[in-house]
């Protein structure tokens, strides 16, 4: 496990794998970039930014350098000016997209059966 991870989880309070896994993943935005990045491959900061409209360049800077300690995202930096840095799913990050499309298949159901149907 990454030190860093380590350092922003307070192991002592996890009592089940459960909620390792929500410590790591949690939050808004950390499944948004993991689908993204499952779906459609390798992006760039700026096509991630396109994606995610609603995120500050801060937040997404901060949540793929989580994503990044945590080896869930492979950071790819190439020597050229400018700078070009390509972000991908690791091997742990593959092994969650079939959990990701789950949640978003339980979501859609979930949407038209109760949040959005008029007869519920």
């Amino acid at each position: 496990m990454a030190s860093e991870l380590k350092e922003r989880i307070n192991l002592k309070e996890i009592n089940c794998e459960k909620e390792l896994t929500l410590a790591v993943i949690g939050g808004k935005w950390k499944l948004i970039i993991l689908w993204h990045l499952g779906l459609e491959g390798t992006k760039r900061f700026s096509e991630l930014k396109k994606l995610i409209p609603s995120i500050t360049q801060k937040m997404l800077t901060n949540q793929l350098r989580e994503l990044e300690e945590d080896r869930l995202v492979d950071r790819k930096v190439y020597a050229q000016v400018p700078p070009r840095v390509e972000y991908t799913l690791s091997a742990h990050g593959e092994s969650l997209m079939p959990i990701l499309q789950l949640m978003y298949s339980w979501g859609k159901d979930y949407g038209d059966n109760v949040v959005w149907n008029n007869n519920a």
